[in-house]
């Protein structure tokens, strides 16, 4: 039976949909050459609702241990990891909706149904972190994905953005196809899609080569929307044709929502390590390097950065690799993952909305050429972006460089001394392409086109102090969030030990 507390379980994913609904009621009410900002307020509203609803649901959980315990016939349970991707997931939205007020404007666009797709997708990727069921998460996955393939095809009076919306729906339905069929596998040999089911099969029968074969489908199908190697093809056009808003959000939201579910389906279900250790290990060594590298090779700042979001899904990859032959007693590497994504997030928002400012009408200036001289032109500007970059570089006192200090410390406690290697060399590569835009900005003449940017609005300025200060305070003072992601960490372990127990019990009836 449903009870009232339920409903609490679940409350993110019910405040996100009404309000939702209600961009979408609302939109057709407006003129059509009437400015959305209103209902891109609303929908801010809405993120900054869900927010509140997440940390009433951590006030819950903190009051009744009971709280975590599976929900709604046992396919959503919500506890530490899954409030610290809520919080994460709302927050992402909320930036990225902040800039848009703006590009909108700037692009003379005014279609109010954005808004709502940003939310809509957003339900997809909270729901994607908390669910422990494999069709769930697979109708979560679709929820997201529909939402993205939309939005990165919302510069329709643009060939490159109808390219990306299709390049994206392709590559993305084949990819889903991957993963679906990864779970119909499961199914066939544990006989169940619940993550708690399919823990107490594994631990009584063993895993044979179905349930290997399982993982690595959705390994594949995950893989595309983290955008790793050799998964990773779609990525550079669709960031260069996709509205930079919306780049900024599908490089980080859906990335973070889809580490979740891969922390779920490797640890929690109990796939033995030997099923996916070498995938990933290949997977995080191939990122790394064809990412840098094939950023070295690009003018074009979105490209440049769609390349970097495939080295930065690598280096993440390195804690999974790490935590899954660790200790059975460490969580470092999985508390490094999660650390990761959150300071991913905070410092590729922040390059893309300032790209977003920086591109102009049509995006136009989105050369890395275009940016010389924005030191002098617009110091404050040129100083947030740098930020940022060095964050992505991993230089101390930001994001960045405690993100990658967690994940290659996890990784040689594990001994993974060449992969170890092999990131260390990526990062050394990776300094070069972001320092040449740095340097670029402050020690280049600007070009005969490009101009100096105009005032940054309100909200976009109110969007880079939030990235600015999350970027500074995860680099300064790790303290809090690092201790949230460990204690996600742990309660995923815990809760992934615990409900094995259970349900091995009915399932083995005559064992004491």
């Amino acid at each position: 039976m449903i009870s009232t507390i339920d409903y609490i379980r679940i409350l993110p994913e019910l405040v996100l949909s009404i309000f939702g609904i209600a961009v979408m009621m609302i939109d057709p009410l407006l003129g059509p050459k009437t400015s959305r900002k209103s209902i891109g307020v609303l929908a801010l509203i809405g993120t900054l609702s869900t927010i509140a609803a997440t940390l009433y649901q951590a006030v819950q959980l903190n009051a009744d241990v009971a709280f975590s315990d599976p929900a709604w016939f046992g396919m959503v349970r919500v506890d530490s990891f899954s409030i610290f991707f809520h919080l994460l997931i709302a927050g992402i939205s909320g930036l990225c909706i902040l800039a848009s007020l703006e590009y909108f404007d700037t692009q003379d666009m005014r279609g109010g149904e954005y808004y709502g797709l940003i939310l809509f997708g957003t339900v997809g990727m909270v729901l994607m972190s908390c669910a422990i069921e494999l069709v769930l998460i697979f109708i979560a996955l679709e929820i997201s994905s529909i939402s993205t393939y939309i939005l990165a095809g919302y510069r329709r009076r643009n060939a490159s953005g109808v390219e990306s919306a299709v390049k994206y729906f392709l590559l993305g339905s084949f990819a889903t196809a991957f993963f679906l069929y990864g779970v119909a596998m499961i199914f066939g040999a544990t006989g169940s899609t619940s993550v708690v089911s399919i823990a107490a099969a594994l631990k009584d029968h063993g895993a044979g080569p179905l349930v290997y074969a399982a993982a690595a489908l959705m390994l594949i199908g995950l893989g595309f929307k983290i955008a790793a190697a050799p998964f990773h093809v779609w990525t550079p056009d669709v960031y260069e044709g996709a509205p930079a808003p919306v780049v900024a959000l599908m490089s980080t939201g859906p990335k973070a929502a889809a580490f979740a579910v891969l922390l779920r389906v490797l640890f929690s279900t109990g796939i033995p390590v030997r099923g996916w250790f070498w995938l990933v290990w290949i997977t995080a060594a191939l990122s790394m390097t064809l990412g840098n590298f094939g950023a070295l090779r690009q003018n074009n700042v979105k490209r440049m950065l769609a390349y970097s979001s495939i080295a930065h899904a690598g280096y993440l990859l390195v804690a999974f690799a790490a935590y899954g032959i660790s200790l059975p007693e460490q969580v470092d590497g999985m508390s490094a993952a999660i650390f990761y994504t959150a300071a991913y997030a905070a410092m590729n928002v922040g390059a893309f909305i300032v790209i977003s400012h920086f591109a102009g009408k049509d995006e136009r200036f989105v050369s890395i050429d275009d940016y010389a001289g924005l030191g002098r032109r617009s110091p404050l500007l040129a100083f947030t972006l740098t930020i940022f970059l060095l964050s992505l570089i991993g230089i101390p006192l930001t994001g960045g460089f405690l993100a990658k200090y967690y994940v290659f410390t996890a990784a040689l406690r594990a001994n993974l001394v060449w992969l170890s290697v092999i990131g260390l060399v990526n990062s050394a590569v990776a300094a070069y392409y972001y320092l040449r835009l740095i340097v670029v900005m402050y020690m280049r003449e600007p070009s005969g086109e490009a101009t100096a940017p105009e005032r940054v609005a309100p909200s976009t300025a109110a969007a880079l102090l939030l990235a600015s200060i999350a970027t500074v305070y995860l680099g300064t003072m790790p303290g809090n969030i690092q201790h949230l992601a460990e204690q996600g960490a742990k309660n995923l372990k815990i809760a992934a030990t615990q409900s094995s127990a259970a349900a091995a019990t009915p399932m083995n009836p005559k064992k004491n």
